[in-house]
């Protein structure tokens, strides 16, 4: 059934180096051949950005061309070549939709894609002022009003220096959430993998 639902683009056995996954397709949408893909993030720009998206189930990748693609509340829905009607599109359901990075829009001066923060250290103050690293974006989620830093807690130190996890009672890595506000965040240097906060120590 996946195969008849084929647009025509086929396996790609030359997967672009820097594919990112964006979201997966939740359903069919319509009697037309549409389909929802569900974002991973708030962010959709990457999805409605590029006019070729790489769908992956299992080992199986597929490079498809995408006809229309726009917002439709939480969703994205699109509309493949050559898949016209309802069964069609249902073959794609469940599938993970992935973009090139190099494809994503620029983005606004001050303004960040999420996959980007994931890995970057961030820093905050300890009792004395000082700046300390306090762990590594983990995660980024948004609360309906805006995002969240998912950081996982490390033993705070000079930035610079080597981190050691901050364990809680059951030896767990400590978890801290950061609101991604101008309240608290002063910067973010993509370059240096690094998020400079007011967080404090011991949050």
């Amino acid at each position: 059934m996946v195969a008849a639902a084929s647009t025509g683009s086929g396996s790609d056995p030359a997967l672009p180096v820097d594919l990112v996954e964006v979201g997966h397709v939740a359903e069919a949408f319509g009697v037309r051949g549409g389909l929802k893909v569900q974002p991973y993030s708030a962010q959709s720009e990457a999805l409605l950005g590029s006019r070729a998206w790489w769908l992956r189930k299992g080992t199986e990748v597929r490079r498809i061309e995408v006809a229309d693609a726009k917002r439709h509340g939480a969703v994205v829905t699109v509309a493949f070549p050559g898949v016209s009607d309802r069964d069609q599109a249902l073959a794609w359901k469940g599938w993970t939709v992935l973009v090139p990075r190099s494809q994503f829009p620029r983005l606004a001066e001050g303004e960040f894609y999420w996959v980007d923060l994931i890995g970057c250290e961030l820093t905050g103050k300890d009792a004395s002022d000082q700046e300390v690293v306090l762990g590594t974006v983990s995660e980024v989620s948004d609360n309906g009003v805006h995002a969240i830093l998912h950081v996982a807690c490390v033993e705070p130190v000079a930035p610079g220096q080597p981190t050691q996890p901050l364990l809680d009672a059951r030896g767990r890595q400590r978890e801290t959430l950061v609101p991604f506000v101008d309240a608290y965040i002063r910067g973010v240097d993509l370059d240096a993998r690094r998020i400079d906060s007011d967080w404090p120590e011991g949050f």
